[in-house]
């Protein structure tokens, strides 16, 4: 007995299945879901602040920690923490002359576990 390959990737996804049936409001929200996650992965589509939520999702660090720990110049860090804060992704807080960061999103932190898993992680 072979088995439907199309029925088998259904049986082990979770994503929901989708056809010409679906009424008008159920498409509706399908493409607002799909401009919010377009958004969502547009932002950490750059490596520089792909970085930057790598470093946030292990705890608050400071705009100076983010230059030393990405070796970039201030502007370059700042740029990309102002676009990251724009998505609603990360959020600041000032203490003093300094400015942390910290994620505000957990979808970022599960996003970033999901692409070290897949990237980083060694099979050791």
């Amino acid at each position: 007995m072979s088995m439907d390959p199309d029925t088998n990737l259904a049986t082990k996804s979770r994503l929901p299945v989708f056809d010409v049936n679906m009424c008008a409001e159920d498409m509706e929200k399908m493409v607002k879901n799909a401009e919010a996650a377009s958004s969502f992965l547009k932002a950490i589509s750059h490596e520089g602040r792909l970085m930057i939520l790598c470093h946030l999702a292990s705890g608050e660090k400071s705009v100076m920690e983010l230059e030393d720990l990405l070796s970039a110049r201030q502007a370059a860090v700042s740029q990309q923490l102002t676009r990251l804060r724009l998505e609603g992704l990360v959020s600041p807080r000032r203490e003093g002359k300094a400015i942390y960061y910290s994620l505000t999103d957990d979808r970022a932190r599960q996003i970033i576990e999901v692409v070290y898993d897949l990237f980083c992680r060694s099979d050791d």
